[in-house]
């Protein structure tokens, strides 16, 4: 499943998504490196 975070107040990373942490964060994978940051709210749809 794909997965937006942000790193940083800026930078947002999109990936494969691999484990939320303890606190909160998100590690997602893209290629061979991962990242962890803060999951990105994807709010409600209208109908």
């Amino acid at each position: 499943m794909l997965r937006t975070i942000t790193i940083g107040s800026c930078i947002s990373v999109q990936g494969m998504f691999i484990k939320r942490l303890e606190n909160g964060k998100v590690v997602v994978r893209v290629g061979d490196k991962t990242f962890t940051g803060r999951p990105v709210d994807t709010g409600k749809r209208a109908a």
